[in-house]
């Protein structure tokens, strides 16, 4: 199972990559969450924000696989333990990739090795679409969409 998204967008790499990775950037795309890491090939990293479990909840968690600043983020993901009892025995792996396109930025992610009947995987389909869309509109506009939530 794999899904695979690619993203042309009018920003620098510097700006997608702000975007993804600073506190400012993540707060404004993943609904309050701040990503938490030493983006050390091997360590963890968490995106905590509010949610069930108050401002502290952790969302997504798992390892660092590879990380080169403004071109490549590589890790695996569980989803947090407010979302599910058994969370640690589900996994996949998130891959982007950054890459100047004249004088955009073409941000592909490929969300790939699932763990079998990862009971995410339906709905993780339609939260890329919001999430990567968010992403190209804020590098674009400054803005976020509203999703009316």
């Amino acid at each position: 199972m794999e899904l695979k998204y690619e993203f042309y967008i009018g920003a620098s790499t510097k700006q997608v990559w702000d975007i993804l990775i600073t506190p400012e950037g993540t707060r404004q795309i993943l609904f309050g969450s701040v990503l938490h890491s030493t983006f050390e090939i091997g360590s963890d990293y968490s995106y905590i924000g509010p949610g069930q479990d108050g401002d502290e909840t952790v969302h997504v968690y798992g390892t660092i696989l590879a990380y080169e600043p403004e071109k490549l983020l590589s890790c695996t993901e569980h989803a947090g333990p407010s979302y599910r009892e058994n969370h640690a025995e589900f996994e996949s792996r998130m891959t982007i990739t950054l890459e100047t396109v004249g004088s955009c930025t073409k941000l592909t992610l490929v969300n790939d090795q699932w763990t079998p009947d990862h009971p995410s995987f339906e709905s993780t389909k339609a939260s890329w679409w919001m999430i990567l869309s968010n992403i190209k509109t804020l590098a674009e506009t400054g803005k976020t969409l509203d999703f009316g939530w």
